[in-house]
């Protein structure tokens, strides 16, 4: 079942609908569900209620693609961005001089905390943000949570991914890395938008789709400007969406509402590129670059860079107090 958050072209922004979308990509309706339906407690549904509640809202009028505006599936509780694609991480490695993964990868899924206010609808504008001049996507793909957890073992963690979505974690190059020279981030270099959509797939939907050791196995893509630039499976994933929720449920909740990312695949960013190829190629993302993001079974991301059209006002600079405060040798 395909779950999607909407509202009609007429309505104001802010309005919020939640529909059962039926066909893919290529054409699709949006039936909604009744007023008030919340799409994390239907992904926590039994099937069978699930199921039923879908059929009623299929018998109703659907509305096509050119009627209504996609919004992310979820305004996610907390979001989490894993590292689990091996070669991703040797890419980016080499860029920073230190070819091949290191050894404390291995030993268990690190996470960043991202901001879930910045994220965005399927095929929102991306505004370009401020003091950046290598702009980059993030091919990645996301669970999102429904149910509470807590010290719970893959096993159980499964019950807790109501379904699965695209993810492009976009990321300002060059800010992220000042501010993790400086041993903390990133922060201004991630903040300023996450694409997650078109919908949500359920879990039950994908299951069939899982390798002989029960990692999810789909195809992943990613165009710029209508031209292929990445490509990988995450059947690749170090670890499965199961562990992940159980290393994050560690002395620690998951929350209903959160959404986890797999992290980058394997060339799902230009900075993996220019980590293997020693330069700028492919070129940072420029007003304009329209990017695509696709997984098999889950649906396309479409985004196109554009100029902000807000003032953003310029970094506060710190003041300089060690110096003063030193007193000269010998006063």
């Amino acid at each position: 079942m395909k779950l999607a958050s909407f509202r009609r072209t007429a309505e104001p922004e802010g309005t919020r609908h939640v529909g059962l979308v039926v066909g893919d990509d290529r054409g699709w309706w949006i039936h909604p569900f009744p007023e008030g339906t919340d799409l994390i407690e239907l992904l926590a549904a039994d099937p069978e209620l699930r199921e039923e509640a879908g059929d009623a809202a299929a018998q109703g009028d659907g509305l096509a693609a050119a009627d209504v505006v996609l919004l992310a599936p979820v305004y996610p509780v907390a979001m989490r961005d894993f590292l689990t694609f091996e070669a991703h991480v040797d890419g980016m490695e080499r860029g920073h001089g230190n070819p091949g993964v290191p050894d404390d990868w291995f030993d268990a899924p690190v996470f960043l905390f991202m901001a879930p206010h910045a994220v965005t609808g399927p095929y929102d504008d991306i505004p370009m943000p401020p003091d950046t001049e290598r702009l980059d996507f993030e091919l990645e793909i996301a669970a999102v949570i429904c149910r509470d957890v807590r010290n719970v073992t893959p096993e159980q963690a499964r019950d807790a991914i109501g379904g699965y979505c695209v993810m492009n974690d976009w990321s300002a190059r060059d800010v992220q890395g000042k501010e993790m020279r400086l041993k903390l981030g990133p922060s201004k270099g991630k903040d300023f938008a996450t694409t997650i959509g078109p919908w949500v797939v359920t879990a039950d939907e994908v299951d069939r789709f899982r390798d002989e050791d029960g990692f999810l196995d789909l195809e992943m893509t990613v165009k710029v400007n209508g031209e292929q630039v990445g490509e990988d499976r995450s059947g690749h994933m170090g670890w499965s969406f199961e562990q992940l929720v159980s290393h994050a449920s560690r002395a620690s909740w998951v929350k209903a509402g959160e959404v986890l990312g797999s992290g980058t695949c394997a060339s799902g960013s230009l900075a993996e590129s220019w980590g293997r190829t020693g330069s700028l190629t492919p070129p940072p993302l420029q007003v304009g670059d329209v990017v695509e993001m696709s997984i098999a079974r889950l649906g396309t991301v479409r985004n196109r860079v554009v100029a902000d059209p807000e003032l953003v006002p310029p970094a506060p600079r710190a003041r300089r107090r060690l110096a003063a405060a030193t007193p000269e040798v010998g006063a």
